[in-house]
């Protein structure tokens, strides 16, 4: 998806910080609910109420807080481009309600920052990019670096203890029990790819897919140039496109990753050249497909078209 970091009018801020305020006013401890009440769940317990920017890390906070937890992720629509999102008053309301608001940081999100800054800030921030020491500019797309997922998953966790320490236990259960059952296809298939097609060479049509290719041990041949151009939406260089021209033509990769959320002429082409040279066209996305998938499904099936393509491209 083309990254554009357009800031949000000085009008749409000012009254987005009115209805913080709104929010906020005469509020009590806790989360809260659509009407402003302090949210419970059964048996009285107290309920977080957590705003994601964006639905990956939301699937992960949902996962992660049980029936503990109720989660709101504002992008949550494979149709809708993250960078340049147009917040609402609602997402103000629901921000200003939280417990907890997660942003990915790193450039990526701009105005979720913005949202969280309208009205002074906000007690629980969980910053990925900042969580895991990604600044703006670098690569943002941290939900495809697995030792960044953890960083999140084990964040979060310590925020729920802090923020509801009377349901500490079930939380500390639910963290253990995620990482050793739910994320076990993920983390084998992560490392079973590793051992098996490090240092192989592949390309990408974006940089999304270069965290995931660094941990997977992949030789990712495509120019950083290139990768960065058409994340951030801007035209490759000629020489940028003559090289991934001249790589495909070569055979000088087995597989191709394309982000199928970011078709741009230079990426069609790019796939169109792979597939009548007989290289695999592996697709990946940018947020959850389904958007009802979970965030291991997601990449799970994700990582196993890849495997598939490898074995398919190398014989191993």
């Amino acid at each position: 998806m083309h990254l554009r970091r357009a800031a949000l009018p000085t009008a749409l801020l000012t009254g987005l910080a009115i209805t913080f305020a709104g929010a906020c006013g005469g509020g009590g401890g806790g989360a809260a609910g659509t009407d402003g009440a302090p949210t419970t769940g059964t048996a009285g317990s107290h309920v977080l109420r957590v705003v994601a920017a964006e639905d990956m890390w939301g699937s992960l906070a949902a996962q992660l807080g049980g029936d503990h937890v109720v989660v709101t992720s504002i992008v949550a629509n494979p149709a809708v481009d993250p960078h340049g999102y147009e917040p609402s008053a609602s997402d103000a309301r629901a921000i200003a309600r939280a417990d907890e608001v997660v942003v990915n940081g790193a450039g990526y999100d701009p105005w979720a920052r913005k949202l969280v800054e309208a009205n002074g800030g906000h007690p629980t921030v969980l910053d990925v990019g900042a969580l895991v020491a990604v600044p703006a500019g670098a690569n943002p797309h941290r939900w495809y670096a697995p030792a960044d997922v953890r960083a999140v998953i084990d964040r979060l966790t310590a925020d729920y203890r802090r923020l509801d320490p009377a349901d500490d236990a079930p939380f500390v259960a639910r963290h253990d029990a995620f990482v050793r059952d739910d994320l076990a296809d993920y983390t084998r298939l992560v490392a079973e790819i590793r051992s098996r097609y490090a240092g192989t060479p592949v390309g990408a049509s974006e940089s999304i897919f270069a965290p995931l290719a660094d941990a997977l041990g992949l030789d990712l041949v495509t120019p950083k140039g290139f990768l960065d151009a058409v994340s951030e939406g801007n035209d490759p260089t000629a020489a940028d496109k003559a090289a991934v021209d001249h790589q495909i033509a070569d055979r000088q990769l087995v597989v191709l990753v394309d982000n199928t959320q970011n078709l741009t002429p230079d990426v069609q082409r790019l796939v169109d050249s792979a597939t009548r040279q007989g290289i695999a066209v592996v697709p990946v996305t940018e947020t959850l497909t389904p958007p009802t998938a979970t965030f291991q499904d997601w990449q799970v099936g994700q990582l196993r078209a890849l495997e598939s393509a490898l074995a398919k491209a190398t014989g191993k």
